[in-house]
């Protein structure tokens, strides 16, 4: 079948390997409970059937107008020919031969929450086929949408030859294939994936000792083991938190640091996720051996790790909507912009984007199935952020940092710093304080002195006295205390303050973050965020300088 609409785009065309279901919600109201047991009564359903897994994500991708081609399992029983009409006309399908009847997912909701989920259809994908081999070859650009049903495991040979863009992975899947460019675990699959990293870093480790000790056979590969599932890890980089070449893969050989994928003692609950997410993600990508490895955090966004100092996208928004297929649209978006040649980094911003904005719409369940050429646009968009919102408070004039933050922690909130010289205010600075006040409960703000300001930037700075800059970023809302140090770095200062989480802009690399070490001391985490390109207080007093002559 040909997909309508599309043709002409300005988009990169996408191929969709994965487990396609058929979702599907029967929403109603819950105002009594059945007499002969104590459940909801669900009256008046409506039932809306939908794409799932897989069929979600490249509905939604094509609903972004391009192209797209899936690879799925699809067989012969009334689910799999719903499916099909539901996709006929947006997304060209190639069906992979399944075992048995296509997955279904019927959620029952009340009044919009979930009450029930009855699952039901086993079939797998049984094997590959020349004309799905075919599509890979030629595909320009490849998403994996892995729902652990095979057929990502049929096309592994294919997959390794030319890795995908974006590997969306299940924890009933296989490992995402070497050199693939981003790989987008949920939270608690990080955590799972990583554990299982290490589990079989230590097995491995063990054959090795076995296979060196006296009298054993050295070619021998212990009962169980496969040597060649579960790739080996390279040491951290120290190199920049940027991106690496496309296809660029760490080396093997090396094991999961010990504490990599361990639980911290951070302070605040958000500290600690930030925390054991970042060396998950760091431990999965030399695992891997993949280009890059983004943790998504639900509400607060994702974070994005190269193998060092990770980049974390805040969400512009918290909804407490339906998070139902919000994966799927933040993979779906990522490759997309991917394949549309963005960077590992503007992807994931825009992903985080798109996929506040699909919750904020009314996820999944808003999707509604119309006839071809009437579409409904997919909720979430493109991928463009909205405007970031104001924290809504304003710091006292005199409010203690100190102070501050032993509040918060005492309340087991999470405390977040961000420090630099803020000498002329402009939008990257006060974009750079927004996002960081939403990781946390509190924002404190570490500014440099007067005199460590004159050190660092020369004669002439700061243009603005320490007094007024301290003024100005209590003035923002998103600012809830403001420290002074004098010295070059803000190492005593952070000492005494014990930060949960540090953030510098992304402007930095690894070599620039001192701090990332003195945060582990106490369970702490240095991350980088987005910075707005072209904004810096130089730029603009040199621009001034040459408006004036």
């Amino acid at each position: 079948m040909t997909a309508h609409g599309t043709h002409g785009s300005a988009k990169a065309p996408l191929v969709v390997v994965g487990d396609a279901l058929l979702d599907r919600d029967l929403t109603g109201h819950a105002d009594r409970l059945a007499p002969d047991a104590p459940v909801p009564v669900v009256d008046d359903c409506e039932e809306r059937i939908r794409p799932g897994g897989a069929a979600l994500a490249a509905y939604l991708a094509a609903a972004d107008g391009r192209p797209v081609t899936l690879i799925t399992g699809l067989g012969d029983d009334p689910a799999s020919a719903r499916l099909r009409e539901l996709l006929d006309g947006r997304v060209e399908v190639i069906a992979l031969p399944l075992t048995g009847p296509l997955s279904e997912k019927t959620r029952v909701l009340a009044r919009g929450r979930p009450v029930v989920r009855l699952d039901r259809g086993d079939g797998r994908v049984r094997s590959a086929t020349d004309e799905a081999r075919a599509a890979l070859r030629a595909a320009p650009a490849v998403l994996v949408s892995d729902y652990g049903r095979g057929a990502a495991d049929a096309l592994r040979d294919e997959l390794t030859a030319r890795p995908p863009l974006v590997w969306d992975p299940h924890p009933r899947g296989g490992s995402p294939v070497p050199g693939t460019r981003l790989v987008t675990p949920a939270r608690s699959e990080a955590q799972a994936f990583a554990h299982r990293a290490e589990a079989d870093e230590a097995s491995r480790t063990q054959a090795d000792a076995d296979a060196s000790s006296p009298g054993s056979d050295a070619d021998a590969v212990s009962p169980g083991s496969d040597a060649d599932a579960a790739p080996g890890t390279g040491k951290p980089s120290a190199g920049a938190a940027s991106e690496p070449a496309a296809g660029a893969v760490p080396p093997r050989g090396g094991r999961v640091a010990a504490g990599e994928v361990g639980e911290p003692a951070a302070h605040g609950p958000r500290g600690h996720e930030l925390y054991a997410a970042a060396g998950q993600a760091a431990a999965l990508v030399r695992h891997w051996r993949v280009g890059a490895v983004s943790v998504t955090l639900g509400v607060r966004g994702a974070l994005l790790s190269y193998g060092d100092h990770p980049l974390l996208v805040p969400a512009p928004a918290a909804h407490d909507g339906d998070p139902c297929g919000a994966g799927d649209r933040f993979a779906a978006t990522a490759a997309g912009l991917l394949a549309d040649g963005a960077l590992v980094g503007e992807a994931l911003q825009g992903a985080v984007a798109a996929a506040t904005a699909f919750v904020g719409a009314g996820g999944a369940a808003a999707i509604t199935a119309t006839a071809p050429g009437g579409t409904r646009p997919a909720p979430g968009g493109t991928g463009t952020p909205p405007a970031p919102a104001d924290a809504g408070r304003d710091a006292p004039d005199d409010a203690d940092p100190f102070a501050v933050a032993a509040r918060v922690r005492d309340a087991g909130g999470t405390v977040v710093a961000a420090g630099g010289c803020f000498d002329l205010l402009h939008a990257g600075h006060v974009g750079l304080l927004q996002a960081a006040r939403r990781i946390g409960d509190c924002l404190v703000v570490c500014v440099n002195s007067d005199a460590s300001v004159r050190r660092r930037k020369g004669e002439g700075r700061p243009v603005n006295p320490l007094a007024d800059r301290v003024r100005v970023l209590r003035a923002l809302g998103c600012v809830d205390a403001v420290a002074v140090f004098d010295e070059d770095t803000p190492e005593r200062l952070l000492a005494e303050l014990r930060p949960d989480v540090w953030v510098k802009g992304g402007d930095y690399t690894g070599a620039d973050l001192p701090e990332a070490a003195q945060l582990r001391q106490w369970g702490g985490q240095a991350v980088l965020l987005p910075y707005l390109d072209g904004r810096s207080s130089t730029a603009l007093i040199a621009r001034a300088a040459e408006g004036a002559r």
